[in-house]
């Protein structure tokens, strides 16, 4: 089908043509971490969705995610654990769980989602797709490890204000009906770096913090992750199938994956605690790829 940039192209010229894009604040600061999804916006992604999904896509465990949204609702902290794959996993989370009825309008509508910087400053087109959503935006660790501390001082700064920023406001919704969605790995799944796959450490400090979870498989790929210009990553059709988990809690959880660290011998108890969530993805992920398959096989052998 080509790449997101020919196939979003004309979304992103709808857009522009009818003045949306200016809206969008592309540069990150300690003063607009928290970005309010665009209703104006969101029906251009959701046509894209919509273009790329097969039919037979849809959601497992809705009563799991409705479980999560009560918790939410009742002043509880919770949070969604979601596998990342590429950069339209958010778009078919949101469009897929509104699309699958129920109360699937009101869980979409709780989701606040942790965000990279880099999907708001890159480029305005991924910009746009990005600002569809509501987001808390971040500036990773990953993109700190990488500067020095003398030549970059200013950014330095600036990504700890951007952070503490994050971090407070964070504080502020995670117990007014929100349903706080993250992606562990902290990036993309890259197949060629298996290391992408593995979960940041920072995620052990949500676990701490939060009351509930519900960890989120994703299966079917729609769009290709590969080196370089994320508008030139390739874009197929698929059967995406998203599987949410039971809701559990994040003590108990956490305090599990701990006990099991130390009769391991393993020494860095927060890196085990985030490992055990990486781990019950990828159980749920095989499990959920045995029962796609057979429905992308039927589908193919119907297709004329």
């Amino acid at each position: 089908m080509g790449t997101l940039r020919a196939i979003f192209e004309h979304v992103f010229e709808d857009a522009l043509k009818q003045g949306r894009i200016g809206k969008i604040e592309t540069t990150i600061t300690e003063h607009n971490v928290y970005q309010q999804g665009s209703e104006i916006l969101l029906p251009f992604l959701d046509e894209i969705v919509q273009g790329l999904i097969l039919p037979g896509s849809g959601v497992d465990g809705m009563e799991n995610l409705e479980e999560l949204l009560d918790k939410a609702l009742a002043g509880k902290s919770c949070l969604l654990l979601v596998e990342h794959y590429s950069n339209m996993d958010l778009s078919l989370f949101s469009w897929l769980v509104r699309a699958a009825g129920g109360r699937g309008p009101e869980v979409d509508r709780a989701l606040v989602a942790i965000a990279g910087m880099k999907l708001n400053e890159e480029n305005p087109r991924v910009a746009m797709m990005a600002s569809a959503y509501t987001r808390l935006v971040i500036y990773p660790s990953r993109s700190v490890e990488h500067l020095d501390a003398e030549r970059d001082r200013a950014e330095i700064l600036r990504s700890n204000a951007i952070n503490r920023a994050a971090m407070k406001t964070l504080q502020e919704i995670k117990t007014q009906g929100k349903i706080i969605l993250v992606f562990p790995s902290g990036t993309r799944y890259r197949p060629w770096d298996p290391s992408t796959k593995k979960g940041v450490r920072e995620i052990d400090s949500y676990l701490r913090s939060f009351d509930y979870m519900c960890c989120v498989a994703l299966n079917g790929e729609v769009l290709h992750v590969h080196q370089g210009d994320m508008l030139e990553e390739s874009v197929s059709q698929d059967l995406v199938r998203i599987t949410a988990g039971r809701v559990q809690a994040c003590g108990e959880f956490r305090e599990r994956a701990r006990a099991a660290a130390e009769a391991a011998g393993i020494e860095d108890k927060k890196q085990a605690a985030v490992d055990a969530i990486m781990a019950e993805l990828e159980e749920m992920h095989l499990a959920a790829e045995e029962k796609r398959r057979p429905l992308l096989a039927a589908r193919t052998e119907a297709s004329p």
